[in-house]
């Protein structure tokens, strides 16, 4: 299989950083470009990201001292790659207007970002639950005009951890959920190191993140209806985000109400056996199992649990009757794996072995 050629746009910040040392030695894509604000264009990768590389290891040394080039250069780099990753931290209003100008000239953008989400021909994927949502994407070309470009976008990380546990019991109906979020420093592009105040400390409130915990979702578990993608109407979902001196790993305390009740060994059943298009297709990022569950009483934990299938699989846990609901359960992803670069590869993956992705 030919290499196809890509571009981390917004290749110098935390979630660009991860796509460098997630693709660097990629099966099917190759770096071709790294672009970046203007402040940072000009210069090797390896100054660029000078005394910010926050990556395992060190840059990987055929990536150093590749160029990067201004972000807003889009016929330069649309002319070397097939498709982009976009991890930009422009506010919402300029990534929008930015990825759907590399749309339009016919580059694929697979999005780390928020800017398209709510875009009803944009899908929002997590491969494992949703990828039927890729059929879209021709309604969007037709809109666009384009015959190759086109834009996905990868939810909340916040949502990671719950949503494919839940997808495995849809059956049961799903009617309402009260979810907490112990969210990881790393979410918000910091570190424990640069962030004091989070020392012996928890912040109870992340701006918009419980408003995307609630609503992402039924877009996911939405259908397509003609040239847009029409949301869920269940289940109900109440979420509180909570930030917590954890370097990495988003763990979620789920409580869950069925139309129709399951038992325990029903839904062990289902996360033990779950598995999507991903893993049907053999993707070189997708997890088996996809979903873990761990009988001890104190797992899953964030830092023994985070890097299960690097980073890829989901950790669940606890599953026992709820009081005012009928079960509850824990839940844990990466949130800078699975939740960020890592989940937008293997999104790319799909799209190219569903044949959305070719070389030019």
């Amino acid at each position: 299989m030919e290499k196809l050629r890509i571009a981390v746009l917004g290749a110098t910040g935390m979630v660009g950083q991860q796509f460098v040392a997630r693709l660097h030695q990629h099966p099917w894509f190759s770096l071709a470009c790294l672009a970046a604000s203007p402040r940072s264009a000009g210069r090797s990768y390896s100054q660029a990201v000078a005394g910010r590389w926050a990556q395992p290891g060190a840059i990987p040394e055929n990536i150093a001292e590749m160029p990067v080039l201004d972000v807003g250069d889009i016929e330069a780099i649309a002319a070397q790659v097939d498709f982009a990753f976009c991890a930009l931290s422009t506010d919402k209003d300029t990534t929008r207007v930015i990825e759907e100008a590399y749309a339009r000239r016919e580059t694929a953008i697979v999005s780390a970002n928020s800017a398209h989400r709510w875009t009803s021909d944009v899908p929002v994927l997590i491969p494992e639950v949703n990828a039927e949502h890729i059929g879209i994407i021709d309604a969007q070309r037709r809109r666009l005009n384009t015959r190759r470009g086109f834009i996905t976008a990868k939810p909340n990380c916040s949502i990671q951890p719950y949503v494919p546990a839940l997808d495995a019991l849809l059956d049961y109906g799903p009617r309402k959920v009260s979810v907490c979020t112990y969210q990881a420093v790393s979410g918000a592009g910091r570190t424990l190191e640069d962030w004091p105040e989070m020392a012996d400390n928890i912040i109870p409130y992340i701006g918009g993140e419980e408003e995307k915990s609630e609503r992402e979702p039924l877009k996911i578990w939405g259908r397509i209806e003609g040239d847009k993608i029409v949301e869920a109407n269940a289940p109900t979902i109440s979420a509180q985000c909570v930030r917590v001196p954890v370097s990495n790993g988003h763990l979620a305390a789920v409580s869950v109400l069925f139309d129709e009740r399951p038992a325990p060994e029903e839904i062990l059943a289902r996360w033990a056996a779950y598995k999507g298009r991903p893993q049907q297709l053999g993707l070189p990022s997708a997890p088996a199992p996809f979903l873990r569950y761990f009988a001890e009483a104190d797992r899953p934990q964030t830092r023994l649990d985070r890097d299960l299938g690097d980073g890829m699989a989901i950790a669940l846990g606890r599953l026992r009757e709820d009081a005012l609901f009928d079960y509850r359960f824990i839940a844990l992803s990466h949130n800078t794996a699975r939740g960020a670069a890592g989940g937008c590869i293997l999104a790319a993956e799909l799209l190219r072995a569903e044949g959305y992705l070719q070389g030019a």
